[in-house]
């Protein structure tokens, strides 16, 4: 659906974007992540076709959309992090106003401000000013005008900013109902969100992609390392453990006068089945063992420091 190929975009002497390239396909939600400064909101203007590539191209099913940029407009809504309303408006005012700028005739505009209204469920708060709605219903109502024309490419930037746990849970699912039906670039800081909306990530670093693919995928291929915990009772227990094969650091706490290990170990190296064999051979009574999984912050923190770049 999207193609972005070896897109460059300068500012002066500074390179924001640099030989990007990646794809999303027809009916993905994508994560979009990087840290502040990597990239994404020139990345996503250039998606939008508010600012052009000084190299490179970007791409909707094959065709540039320098080609047809009016058209290529018409087929993207964005939600922008700022998420620009008019607090004086009636969001029903508001929603028709965004119509009237989409050219859409009385009859279309009811129908296309229905359906988003139904969408989002914004409805008990149409006939209020946008100035006493909270911030979850603001949110709520930027994507029912980002989505009132039925874009089929949808570009999110930081849409549960400032939301409170609730209001961040409901527009989360929104998202993943909204996806559905279209393809989504989701633009966030928060990985929680991550992990519960997007089928892949892109992610970017310093202009430059360093890695893309699916949460599972990273997970499984990016950590490197894996976090065995061990408590128990017996003898000898965290010197033993740290004599395991691939342990890299261990670290001690006693907890109800157990021992509890906190083992560190290369990723290629199985433990659980040495520690249960272990804990048989020494007489240890074993009370937990589990291995934790990977965290996703941990490894876009390691890659975006890094900067290293993978190609696409």
């Amino acid at each position: 659906m999207i193609s972005v190929e070896t897109v460059t975009k300068r500012y002066g002497s500074l390179t924001a974007v640099d030989r990007l390239s990646f794809q999303v396909d027809r009916g993905e939600v994508v994560g979009f992540l990087g840290p502040n400064g990597a990239g994404k909101t020139t990345t996503m203007r250039m998606l939008t076709g508010t600012l052009e590539p000084d190299e490179g191209t970007v791409l909707f099913e094959g065709v540039p959309i320098s080609a047809d940029l009016r058209g290529a407009k018409a087929r993207v809504g964005f939600l922008p992090e700022s998420n620009p309303l008019y607090e004086e408006m009636i969001a029903a005012e508001y929603l028709g106003f965004v119509a009237e700028l989409r050219g859409m005739e009385l009859p279309e505009a009811r129908k296309a401000i229905s359906d988003a209204v139904e969408e989002t469920g914004v409805g008990e708060v149409l006939f209020r000013p946008i100035g006493e709605l909270s911030k979850g219903y603001r949110q709520r109502l930027g994507l029912a005008g980002a989505i009132l024309h039925q874009p089929e490419i949808l570009i999110l930037d930081e849409p549960t900013e400032g939301l409170d746990p609730n209001q961040r849970v409901e527009i989360r699912r929104l998202v993943a109902e909204l996806g559905r039906e279209r393809t989504v670039l989701l633009c966030t800081h928060v990985m929680q969100e991550v992990e519960a909306t997007c089928s892949r990530l892109v992610i970017l670093s310093r202009g430059k992609l360093v890695t893309q693919g699916s949460v599972q995928e990273l997970l499984a291929t990016r950590s490197g390392r894996a976090r065995y915990v061990v408590e128990a009772e017996g003898e000898g227990i965290a010197q033993s453990l740290a004599s395991l094969p691939g342990v890299v650091s261990h670290q001690t706490d006693m907890v109800n006068g157990r021992e509890r290990v906190s083992l560190e170990a290369g990723d290629d190296h199985e433990l659980g089945p040495m520690i249960f064999a272990m804990a048989q051979e020494k007489g240890w009574v074993l009370w937990e063992l589990h291995r934790e999984r990977a965290s996703l912050e941990d490894i876009f923190r390691q890659l975006t420091s890094e900067g290293e770049e993978v190609e696409a």
